[in-house]
């Protein structure tokens, strides 16, 4: 397919995730009138899954909620949603052959095949009260087991885990985070963002235990009883979550012969080394012309706007992929915002009022603007996703600077 030319053909999609789900949509908009099928190996209409942790879990309600459109929206834009699961790609007669043994034909496909959980490899990590939550049935079965007389260990003080441990503790639940790093979050935000969540977490009553790993699942046959710790400690437990991270899903386009490492390998138009395949989301390790080297980013917001520039190329409009990456995690009563990558920063100028609760760290690389933290600030926020796109920036003085007009540096 040429650059600039419509596709002619069927659009199959691998995944029924965010990026997915908008890849379809998008189509649709875009006035593509072609077959369009969704491969869905889970049981659900395509769902939003950032409420997994946080609000599905807290609430009562149905499952329904969650959707992304009701069945009527795939009827009426002739979306075809195929429950089964992906098994192996025929790249020469392009078919995609499905666990059931069915095969499908494909002008052009596309893998949204997402990522999934890293599992816990210490004794007895696999019983049946250690939990994990990644997908819209890991969070209907925890929801039934949070009742208020359990304990709960959370191993992991990523988003994931730390969401979920502020959602348990609010239901009434004894939670002990564990982490292996000095801090929470330590490889997603600056120093200053997580001793305020710690601070926030501990007032709350959920026990941090920092810089130890769980050595081992205890239990009474198979029932979980605690966990045991690097340095000698058992902390008393009848439920275990896992937020260890997740591994992106390239197998199925490494057994095609396609280019994987970290994810898989695509160029600046999410194409991977077949012109007929393209991957998006959280599987894709995309080439970057904002950021100069490849990266593999775990966002809806990633998900969502590589499904529209898939469909803008797959409708004639192609254009380099060059989104600002951007993130949230909503942890009790307070939300982080990120705009841009901090990775690699060398100076944190901070705006707000930390013991208010209000504050946003300004990250700086060489002088330069490269990401801002925010919690319970969007105005900053929003600030940040504007000036990093247009390529902005703002001094460090300026940042720390309350009086200083951030509306003006957007003129």
């Amino acid at each position: 397919m040429a650059q600039g030319a419509v596709l002619q053909g069927p659009v199959l999609i691998v995944g029924a995730g965010h990026a997915g789900f908008q890849l379809a949509a998008s189509l649709r908009q875009h006035g593509f009138s072609e077959s369009i099928r969704i491969v869905n190996d889970e049981a659900h209409l395509p769902y939003q899954r950032p409420p997994l942790s946080k609000a599905y879990l807290k609430s009562g309600g149905a499952s329904d909620s969650l959707m992304f459109r009701p069945e009527k929206f795939y009827r009426d834009h002739n979306i075809e949603l195929i429950a089964d699961r992906a098994a192996a790609i025929d790249r020469g007669d392009h078919k995609l052959r499905l666990a059931s043994g069915a095969s499908l034909d494909y002008g052009h496909l596309v893998l949204a095949t997402g990522a999934r959980n890293r599992l816990l490899d210490i004794p007895n990590a696999n019983l049946e009260d250690v939990r994990y939550l990644r997908i819209l049935d890991d969070s209907e079965a925890l929801r039934q087991q949070l009742s208020p007389s359990r304990r709960v260990v959370v191993i992991g003080a990523g988003f994931i885990g730390l969401e979920f441990a502020a959602t348990a503790r609010a239901k009434g639940l004894e939670v002990d985070v564990l982490e292996l790093a000095t801090r929470v979050m330590a490889r997603a935000v600056t120093a200053e963002i997580s001793e305020f969540f710690q601070a926030r977490h501990t007032a709350a009553g959920i026990r941090l235990h920092l810089g130890v790993q769980a050595t081992s699942i205890e239990s009474s046959g198979a029932r979980v009883t605690g966990v045991s710790l690097s340095d000698g400690r058992h902390i008393p437990a009848d439920l275990v979550v896992v937020g260890v991270g997740v591994s992106p899903n390239v197998e199925l386009a490494a057994e095609a012969d396609l280019p994987v490492a970290a994810g898989i390998i695509v160029n600046e138009h999410l194409l991977t080394a077949d012109r007929d395949i393209s991957a998006i989301g959280d599987c894709a390790l995309f080439a970057s012309p904002r950021f100069g080297a490849p990266l593999r980013l775990e966002s809806v917001q990633n998900a969502t706007d590589h499904a529209r520039c898939v469909a803008a190329r797959l409708t004639g409009d192609a254009k380099e992929y060059d989104g600002l990456p951007w993130f949230w995690s909503d942890q009790g009563p307070d939300k982080l915002q990120i705009a841009g990558l901090t990775i690699g920063y060398d100076q944190v100028a901070v705006r707000g009022d930390r013991e208010q609760g209000a504050f946003s760290a300004f990250c700086y690389k060489s002088g330069t603007l490269v990401g801002i933290e925010s919690i319970n600030r969007a105005g900053d926020h929003m600030f940040g996703r504007r000036l990093l796109a247009a390529g902005g920036s703002i001094t460090p003085e300026q940042a720390a600077d309350s009086n200083f007009d951030l509306k003006a540096a957007l003129r």
